[in-house]
């Protein structure tokens, strides 16, 4: 039996000899007891880690101190620097029961490598090469075209992130799982073109994120794919977790091959340690040949062999989860290439006058600031200039030289908080705390925004940036990159007023209006909940007529009973987020009105008395995630919520403030993520139908529910047309007579006429 030993970073009363069924010698990084969190000072352990063949190291302390690698989670279960086997720390399951399957599977992988079943794959020559002759290339595709199996792995090594910045340096190929290869792009022909596309139109093309490799090839190789499959969606849908989704992770959890990449990352190193360049100046095309193939190569071997696993356990298992893959994500992803490649139209004119004018109103608020008698004092006092950035200078600012009364929001040493929130709080007592969010918020849209949009728009004045399937647990597209366009200000007219139409075009903008309150009325059947969409009158207005039963017609509810108004809607949106009495006083008050926590309570009671059935859905699904940790949306999605299911001998109603934030995140999925599908999959038929027609008019980004788009003036009525007939298309989810409303603004520029109004002279 092998020499093994185990470390732990201290002594814990976890029972190891329950999970590992051979003899170790155990360590502790840290003796001192008192010690909670063990760092490099209080490491006190003796130890030769040559005297074991294997070592098994317990959490991220001990695998930060004999290696150079950081992220348990990511190495669970494999071998580290030929002898270091990493798993997670089974205390955190407690608190982090999501993390069950990692600490399986680790323990499952540790136990096979030290009994021998289980071997790190060696890399060869044979198992991964490159080829840098036309005629060897060639010959190579007409090998994979030939071969029995209907999939081939492919992936690219390129320059930039965006196809229009950069060029494809290499692409990787698998057409077995056995072997790969890795071949220069110097050495392809038109003559490999043809028959790449060949090959494309004969297999199904296996990506690893298909939306970035296949932009490339389309761009660069003039080739189109009819079809293709993505291992990162396949593995979104079957563990929804944001960040778990890398080649990398997946690799090392479901393959041989372990951290194969790493020699060239330590070759990496040591060239920007020889040169003196940062990490964030080296270029890829700088990797030679040699270095680039094995580790190019082996990221198409590992797709295939991740695909094959990923496809059986589609077919054999959920066939919701398969379905959700196959007729969501995979149109998506090919819709989203497309908008990508669309870009957003940007007027460069205006994001230099935007530029000028916000410097301005920065400059401005930032003297009258310094004209408040508080903070002239401070600087009196202190002897410098004060520094709204410092949090020790702006909480003496404010609770000593302006005397406001804290708000009890303290931070994690007990001190007084100065957050967002608290300036919010506090701008109702005084300028100061006012100013200094309008600075903020003006230096964040000119920093954020108007600086860095300039240099990255293409020739053409557009921005090309990330649409996201993968980057949420509701299924909500998120946006990274160039410019994350679901973070764009809503209220400000600054930026949106720069996304400019071309000439002979206008900007439509298409907003889903209460989409996920009609969700819930469909999911709930709740018939009065539903009659309210069908009224067709102002919404809110509507609510509260029923709810609270006012002597009014529903138009004079606005005028002659604001404050119930106010509340209905605060309850109507609040429910969906689960909030209680606390949170719906405060919404109100925050919106103008005024309303106690008891008021608030009345007004909820009064609700659900209305929306019997609403309530009932509520608590059916509730109940649901606390028997099953889980729940599906409409169109099938899972989201998996471990934290939200009952422990054994748990009491009924009896759960903590992480079983409650479970299960209103389940509920808040069940709505939120019906009502993106009916958006995402509305403008993917819109797409398709303005493709076929050949119109002049392109979709250029969804943000939230919101589908922009860049219309020609001959087109807008027939776009319009087209995208409202889409989105409200019955998918069975569908009020009888009554589709999800759909708003439309149509401008200029998607400030719809307000950028004009912000001050700027055009």
């Amino acid at each position: 039996m092998a020499n093994v030993a185990l470390i732990e970073a201290k002594k814990s009363n976890n029972r190891y000899l329950d999970f590992f069924p051979f003899e170790f010698d155990q360590f502790t990084l840290c003796s001192d007891p008192k010690v909670t969190k063990v760092l490099k000072k209080d490491v006190d352990l003796d130890f030769d880690s040559d005297a074991y063949e294997w070592v098994i190291l317990i959490g991220s302390e001990p695998l930060k101190h004999f290696t150079k690698v950081t992220k348990v989670m990511d190495y669970a279960g494999t071998i580290v620097e030929d002898k270091f086997l990493p798993t997670i720390n089974p205390s955190m399951l407690a608190f982090k029961p999501e993390a069950k399957n990692t600490w399986e599977k680790s323990i499952e992988n540790i136990c096979a490598y030290i009994s021998g079943d289980k071997k790190k794959a060696e890399i060869s020559e044979e198992v991964a090469f490159g080829i840098q002759n036309t005629e060897e290339v060639n010959e190579f595709i007409r090998a994979a075209i030939a071969a029995d199996g209907d999939f081939v792995a492919l992936d690219s090594e390129t320059t930039a992130l965006y196809p229009r910045n950069g060029h494809i340096l290499g692409i990787s190929m698998s057409y077995d799982g056995e072997r790969a290869c890795y071949i220069d792009a110097d050495y392809i022909d038109e003559e490999s073109e043809s028959l790449l596309q060949e090959l494309f139109d004969k297999k199904r093309i296996v990506f690893h994120n298909a939306k970035f490799d296949i932009p490339f090839f389309e761009y660069h190789f003039n080739v189109k794919f009819s079809r293709f499959e993505d291992t990162m969606l396949m593995h979104y849908v079957i563990d929804e977790r944001p960040g778990t989704h890398g080649l990398k992770q997946l690799a090392m959890q479901l393959t041989d091959y372990g951290d194969y990449e790493k020699p060239m990352y330590d070759w990496m190193e040591q060239y920007r340690k020889e040169r003196g360049i940062l990490k964030d100046d080296f270029k890829w095309e700088w990797i030679p040949f040699d270095v680039m193939k094995t580790y190019a190569a082996i990221d198409a071997l590992v797709t295939y062999q991740i695909f094959a696993k990923f496809e059986a356990a589609l077919n054999r298992g959920n066939a919701k989860l398969k379905r959700v893959y196959q007729t969501i994500l995979l149109p998506a992803c090919r819709f989203l290439m497309d908008i990508q490649d669309n870009g957003v139209p940007f007027c460069r004119s205006r994001l230099g006058l935007s530029q000028d004018l916000m410097a301005e109103e920065i400059y401005e608020a930032a003297d009258l600031l310094s004209q408040q008698e508080a903070i002239q004092r401070f600087q009196s006092d202190e002897g410098k200039e004060f520094n709204p950035n410092s949090v020790m200078q702006l909480r003496k600012v404010l609770f000593d030289y302006a005397g406001l009364e804290p708000t009890g929001i303290t931070t994690e040493k007990g001190e007084h908080s100065t957050n967002s929130e608290v300036l919010e709080k506090l701008s109702t007592q005084h300028d100061i705390p006012r100013l200094i969010l309008d600075v903020r918020k003006k230096s964040k849209i000119k920093n954020t925004y108007l600086d860095k949009i300039i240099p990255q728009l293409d020739a053409d004045s557009r921005l090309r940036t990330n649409f996201n399937l993968h980057g949420t647990t509701s299924g909500r597209l998120s946006s990274s990159g160039k410019l994350n366009m679901q973070q764009i200000p809503r209220d400000n007219p600054i930026v949106k007023g720069c996304i400019r139409a071309s000439e002979g075009h206008k900007i439509v903008a298409m907003d889903l209006t209460t989409a996920e309150v009609y969700v819930a009325a469909v999911l709930a059947d709740d018939l009065e909940l539903q009659e309210v969409f069908r009224s067709g009158g102002n919404f809110h207005s509507t609510i509260a007529h029923k709810v609270f039963r006012l002597d009014c017609e529903v138009e004079e509810v606005a005028e002659k009973y604001g404050s119930y108004r106010q509340a209905a809607k605060a309850v109507t949106f609040g429910i969906m987020y689960g909030a209680g009495p606390n949170k719906i006083a405060e919404q109100v008050t925050k919106d103008g009105g005024s309303m106690t926590v008891p008021e608030a309570k009345r007004v909820i009671k009064d609700y659900f008395g209305a929306f019997w059935k609403l309530e009932e859905w509520i608590n059916e699904q509730q109940d649901f995630i606390r028997r099953n940790g889980h729940v599906y949306s409409y169109f099938g999605r899972k989201r998996r919520l471990p934290e939200g299911k009952n422990q054994p001998g748990q009491k009924p109603r009896d759960f903590n403030a992480q079983q409650s934030h479970a299960i209103r995140s389940g509920l808040n999925f069940l709505v939120q993520s019906a009502a993106s599908d009916i958006n995402l999959l509305g403008a993917v038929e819109a797409h398709s139908m303005i493709q076929t027609r050949g119109m002049k008019s392109r979709i250029f980004a969804l943000v939230h529910d919101s589908v922009l788009a860049e219309v020609h003036l001959d087109e807008i009525d027939e776009y319009s047309n087209i995208l409202r007939e889409c989105i409200q298309r019955d998918r069975g989810i569908m009020i009888p007579g009554c589709p999800v409303g759909c708003d439309f603004e149509i401008g200029e520029d998607y400030s719809m006429g307000k950028f004009n109004a912000s001050g700027i002279e055009l």
